[in-house]
């Protein structure tokens, strides 16, 4: 995914003079293209994560375009006051563009894990959040946003998922839709995958969302009538549908203590019970309560 998110960079860059890159120190070898070709536009700060924020902010009081990319934790968690202050509270534009995101450094801990990152920005005024799923969410939404002039995040993942949806800013998918289903299960990011692997021979709905701010409201309140379990692998999705929605709304993932176990990404998933193995029995459990 980061090295579609490179492909995308230059192809932006080739179009548009105002583009600039911004980078906490990773993936600067991947980069070197884009380095080589626009030395004036490429900048590594290092780890200097506030700086990035504020060096950004400064940019797009100018007109120009910064893309700031580094680490989830350290962009979101730890320069939370300069995306607030610096871009939100003045109002200027720019994206924040992540990698790591939840378990994707899951070798690494609890220090590199990130799951806060799509409340915290959500609950910003004015910031557009995204969590694209696949090298075409993410080619689409950046090319589509990055420019409009509004503080925007995005985070890219490991891994992706393997639907060939519609991708529209702000618009979900119906990728499950069953007329009998009293069960909507909802989810967002790459573990699309295993949700719909889980989902695809049950009598349940499947909404997929890979921009959380704005929430599609209008396709939550098709699906309103029915009960509804938000099965997400960080926290902002399951909050924004329920600021959206009356109904009640249920939330399989991230427990209420941090995640000290090691390995790989779907390792932890599986510990998590958010593999298709565990997420099936989750909704079954689910649908053998609903009357």
């Amino acid at each position: 995914m980061r090295k579609h998110f490179k492909d995308v960079l230059i192809k932006i860059a080739e179009k548009d003079e105002k583009l600039i890159l911004l980078l906490g120190d990773i993936s600067v070898f991947l980069l070197k293209d884009f380095a080589d070709r626009f030395p004036d536009r490429f900048y590594n700060i290092g780890i200097c994560e506030n700086t990035l924020i504020s060096m950004a902010a400064g940019m797009s009081s100018q007109n120009l375009h910064p893309i700031v990319h580094t680490i989830a934790p350290f962009i979101t968690e730890r320069s939370y006051e300069q995306v607030k202050l610096d871009m939100c509270y003045n109002g200027f534009g720019g994206n924040i563009v992540s990698c790591g995101g939840s378990f994707d450094y899951a070798w690494d801990g609890a220090t590199h894990h990130c799951y806060t990152d799509l409340e915290l920005m959500r609950m910003l005024p004015g910031m557009e959040v995204m969590q694209p799923g696949s090298k075409k969410e993410l080619g689409l939404l950046l090319e589509s946003q990055y420019a409009n002039g509004k503080p925007s995040y995005f985070r890219i993942p490991a891994d992706e998922h393997l639907l060939d949806l519609p991708v529209e800013f702000g618009k979900a998918n119906v990728v499950l839709h069953k007329d009998s289903a009293k069960l909507t299960v909802i989810t967002a990011g790459p573990l699309l995958n295993n949700v719909y692997e889980a989902c695809k021979d049950m009598n349940v709905n499947l909404l997929y969302f890979h921009t959380i701010k704005p929430l599609d409201a209008e396709v939550l309140a098709r699906y309103s009538k029915t009960k509804m379990l938000v099965i997400h692998d960080a926290f902002g999705l399951f909050e924004s549908v329920c600021a959206t929605v009356d109904s009640k709304v249920k939330y399989h993932g991230i427990p209420d203590k941090f995640c000290c176990y090691y390995g790989t990404l779907e390792d932890i998933r599986r510990l998590l019970m958010l593999d298709a193995a565990g997420i099936k029995n989750i909704i079954q459990k689910e649908l053998s309560g609903i009357k």
